[in-house]
């Protein structure tokens, strides 16, 4: 530890907390806490180490520092964020690149030494007459090959309580590895406050909001925001490190549930699964009689020629718009235990209780939210009605509480991956759900060319085609066409590489009609595992292998007690020759315009799926019923 490093935390820690920093032999980490303690001037700073008084410390402080305040169940508390200050924010979320560095035209990029000179003057004493909270965590169990250690620099006590909810805590990890811990970092301040809704301070000086992510040196960045998409520096922000790190050491970085589907005997077949935002993810991992091990980040490695994926995370932040007790009995149930709970921009009425949008009962006609003082009707400056609750109102708890948590949430090997799904919202073209010829054609055809329509809620405008690969590039860190070569090689190394599914909850009819139920996704939940297992066949098509009616039809009635009929199959199944056609039209125009670095076998294997269909297409008309392939 040098001098001024010493000087630094002597002066700034109390004695036990200094014994906290000096046990972990590793001088980065002790660099690293004490130069933004010198650049933020914190008037308090809590080391917090894996104890249950430094996690206890950090929930009471939530509430202390008027962050969170209680609720009615025990245990459960809420948040809010500033009016203005509710997503992401992807203008201001940028990568600090090194003169000569290119990511490609999908990512919004900076200059480093300009993004580090104004992030530091916007640093400077960003902490006087704020409490620092020094927390460890680690990304992936613990003690494992998937493991990443984190150090997360934050003066809000609500970023740092809604990370001990959501990541397995890491100090020990530190003090094991010591010189060789090699880990992520984040700094984070809310910056000044004012107060808001039921006397919570909220960030006020939205308009100087900052997030910049410096791959160099891998730390994270985040200012005058309090939004957990913005300052939860392990989650969306950790990702984009973790995508650059994997593609240099030659692993995967996904933005995947990982799910358990049971099939015959007592099997259980683990898959995982990358979905756009609104396109069902959260409801396939909550798929009545499976089980959940994760619901948004997976890391992948090769171990010993076998594809084995983790949970990053060991909690949920999720959407709780809508969730109700019929159609999500697991997370109603869940939200409604005297546990640990934070809930984030939701309607808080009658002393304690909360309301969200879609929540079954009455909506109450007034309260407090994150306008303030709410009542039915009332409108923002813009004159915009104010809901009761936030669209995107969260929670945050761990992922132990439900009733489907898996039973390897927590195994250091991870579990071993029989599928890979990838879903989107289409309505004319995929058919419900499909398997690849092989690893290669699903990473191209499916993953590579993964495109989702909007919603007017997303966008104000539906049925808008997003690219979006892999449900992943707003995450990336390296070049597409870099990232869909890191997918492909993966797969090349692995002697049985998992087989590769799409599915379509949004396919219609020509009246506009849908063509699935919402429940419907576990019967392509179970075909897909039986398909995993080679105990079912399939039908090939030009795009894909299909199931078969009689596998559908026997699925149906055991696990829905419902009839499916031929002309139900053949609606659903049929192939959409025009409507395919044009998707690799699109494609093609999209690598080969946008995609500078796409590999050139991606052009081969659209190719030769334009000619099957052609060829079909001569042989069978423009929409091919399944019974034409048999």
């Amino acid at each position: 530890m040098s001098k001024k490093v010493f000087e630094i935390l002597k002066n700034s820690l109390s004695k036990s907390d200094y014994q906290k920093v000096e046990r972990i032999k590793n001088q980065t980490v002790h660099s690293f806490i004490a130069q933004y303690i010198d650049i933020c001037n914190p008037s308090k700073v809590t080391v917090c180490d894996d104890s249950s008084e430094d996690i206890k410390y950090t929930r009471e402080a939530a509430v202390k520092n008027h962050e969170e305040t209680k609720l009615a169940i025990g245990g459960h508390t809420i948040h809010y964020d500033n009016y203005y200050d509710q997503a992401r924010d992807k203008i201001r979320t940028k990568f600090l690149l090194p003169q000569g560095k290119y990511l490609g035209p999908e990512l919004n990029t900076m200059n480093r030494d300009k993004g580090l000179k104004e992030i530091f003057g916007i640093l400077k004493n960003i902490m006087k007459d704020h409490e620092l909270f020094v927390k460890f965590f680690c990304l992936g169990p613990k003690n494992s090959k998937f493991s990443i250690l984190c150090i997360q620099l934050t003066d809000s006590a609500y970023v740092a309580h809604s990370e001990d909810l959501l990541y397995r805590q890491g100090y020990q990890d530190f003090l094991r590895l010591g010189k060789n811990a090699n880990f992520f970092k984040f700094v984070h301040s809310q910056g000044e406050l004012e107060e808001a809704s039921l006397g919570l301070l909220v960030s006020r000086n939205i308009h100087k909001r900052r997030v910049y992510i410096d791959l160099e040196d891998e730390v994270i960045y985040s200012v005058n925001t309090q939004y957990g998409g913005n300052t939860i520096g392990l989650k969306k922000l950790a990702m984009r490190l973790a995508i650059n790190r994997a593609s240099k050491e030659g692993w995967l970085t996904e933005h995947m549930l990982v799910m358990g589907i049971h099939g015959p005997n007592n099997r259980k077949s683990y898959f995982t699964g990358a979905f756009p935002s609104m396109c069902g993810k959260t409801s396939t991992a909550m798929v009545k009689g499976e089980t959940i091990v994760g619901d948004d980040i997976a890391y992948i490695h090769n171990i010993g020629g076998k594809v084995r994926a983790v949970n990053v995370e060991s909690g949920i932040f999720g959407i709780i718009e809508g969730i109700n007790d019929k159609d999500d009995p697991l997370q109603w149930n869940a939200l409604h235990k005297p546990v640990e709970i934070i809930f984030t921009n939701q309607l808080y009425y009658d002393k304690g209780k909360v309301y969200w949008n879609g929540k079954p009962g009455q909506k109450p006609k007034k309260g407090f939210n994150h306008s303030g003082e709410w009542y039915d009707g009332k409108k923002d400056k813009d004159g915009k009605v104010i809901n009761a609750s936030h669209k995107n109102a969260r929670f945050t708890f761990i992922m132990d509480i439900l009733n489907n948590a898996d039973e390897k949430l927590h195994d250091p090997k991870g579990v071993e991956i029989s599928g890979i799904i990838y879903g989107g919202r289409d309505s004319d073209t995929s058919v419900p759900v499909q398997e690849a010829f092989d690893w290669t054609h699903g990473i191209i055809t499916i993953g590579a060319c993964l495109e989702s329509e909007t919603t007017a809620a997303t966008l104000g405008k539906e049925g808008v085609r997003v690219f979006n690969p892999m449900s992943n590039i707003d995450f990336l860190s390296i070049p597409i066409g870099k990232y869909i070569k890191d997918n492909l090689k993966f797969g090349k190394n692995v002697k049985n590489p998992p087989k590769i599914f799409s599915v379509n909850y949004f396919l219609r009819d020509r009246y506009g009609n849908w063509l699935n139920h919402k429940n419907d996704k576990a019967i392509w939940l179970k075909w897909m595992e039986l398909r995993a297992n080679n105990n079912v066949g399939s039908l090939k098509t030009p795009t894909g292998f299909i199931p078969k009616y009689e596998d559908l039809q026997t699925l149906f009635e055991q696990v829905l007690k419902k009839t499916y009929t031929k002309e139900d199959y053949i609606t659903q199944f049929s192939i959409r020759t025009p409507e395919n056609l044009s998707k690799i039209e699109r494609m093609f125009d999209i690598f080969s315009t946008r995609v500078k670095d796409t590999p050139e076998i991606l052009f081969d294997v659209l190719k030769e799926q334009k000619e099957r269909l052609l060829e079909a297409q001569n042989r069978y008309g423009d929409y091919i019923s399944p019974y034409n392939l048999i």
